[in-house]
């Protein structure tokens, strides 16, 4: 059962980030569970939301600012953080300072959390805040929740997010804002970006398979030498974890992830599988790539919460897939991205 069934269906809830691939699939998780007060903010123009629906009190706020988040959160009972700007490792590592300025959105909402005494607020964190010492081989065991510290974390976004975490864990013990942290593990899924830079490797892979096939030059390129290892959680998996997140009583961070970990070579070897083709990978060893290992160790949220990320990378890249080329063959696509990781 998802957790949101378990909520009052009349409290006023206000997802920050809503324009967003995670922010609308939780607006619209909301509403299909029958929840009538929901709030959407977003800094992007409507017309470039991911999703936008009629029944939603949609506003349009720069959260950086303590005034929009005076504004979004008045009133509220409960506040979804999944507002930042971030992508996929080619825009982490590029822009490094449009990342940490996303402190200034979680600072603020908490801020405004306490002023208006908001029940209870969720903070969507990162694996990029796991110490890069312990992601040095492939053969990753498991980021345990432990491993942030001492802290090493992406440079940029992953200072951000651990530097946030530590916020949200202090204005619930100083002052009482009750609040929930989940360190999300790359996720994907139909509805998201595919192309543009800002991707993660399922749907960037995805993309490039697609376009080989439909121009018939069957070659792909791959940043890094594809052994680098990573788990993918599929955004249904990501949305019943933030459900359970909210509805249980653990104030301390948590993986929120799966513990699938393949190598991207792999994830190409899947996403051709479903294509029926084989291509010529082309390596791009001088681009960003990341930490060599990375996986989800999901001990803790077993023993938590009764649950963990089940969907198979499989089954979610088959979705993916269908969808990307639905939109690929509708539409047509950018041609500049490339497949990258985080």
């Amino acid at each position: 059962m998802n957790k949101m069934n378990k909520m009052n269906k009349e409290q006023k809830i206000v997802i920050c980030g809503a324009g967003g691939f995670i922010g609308s699939a939780l607006v619209n998780t909301f509403r299909e569970k029958g929840f009538t007060q929901l709030v959407a903010v977003d800094k992007k123009p409507m017309t470039r939301w991911y999703q936008r629906f009629p029944d939603v009190e949609n506003l349009v706020l720069d959260l950086e600012a303590p005034d929009a988040c005076n504004r979004a959160l008045q009133g509220a009972d409960v506040c979804y953080n999944l507002a930042a700007d971030m992508g996929g490792m080619g825009f982490i590592e590029l822009n490094k300072a449009l990342c940490m300025l996303s402190v200034l959105i979680n600072t603020n909402l908490l801020q405004s959390c306490r002023k208006f005494g908001v029940g209870r607020f969720f903070y969507a964190s990162s694996a990029c805040v796991y110490a890069g010492y312990k992601q040095l081989e492939t053969e990753n065991p498991g980021l345990k929740e432990s491993d942030a510290y001492p802290a090493d974390p992406e440079d940029g976004y992953g200072w951000e997010k651990l530097f946030s975490e530590r916020m949200c864990r202090h204005f619930d013990e100083d002052f009482g804002v009750d609040t929930r942290v989940a360190r999300f593990h790359n996720v994907y899924g139909p509805d998201g970006t595919f192309d543009g830079g800002r991707e993660k490797a399922p749907a960037a892979i995805c993309r490039k398979v697609i376009e080989a096939k439909l121009s018939g030059c069957h070659e792909i390129e791959i940043w890094g030498d594809g052994e680098q290892t990573r788990s993918f959680m599929y955004i249904d998996d990501c949305i019943e974890g933030i459900g359970r997140f909210m509805d249980g009583d653990v104030a301390d961070a948590m993986n929120l992830g799966s513990d699938e970990m393949v190598t991207i070579n792999q994830l190409v070897d899947m996403v051709e599988e479903i294509a029926g083709l084989k291509l010529k990978r082309n390596y791009k060893l001088d681009a960003p790539k990341g930490v060599r290992g990375r996986s989800s160790d999901n001990t803790m949220i077993k023993e938590k919460l009764g649950w963990a990320p089940s969907i198979t990378l499989k089954e979610g890249l088959e979705k993916t897939y269908a969808w990307i080329y639905d939109q690929m063959t509708a539409h047509g696509s950018s041609k500049d991205a490339v497949v990258n990781i985080s």
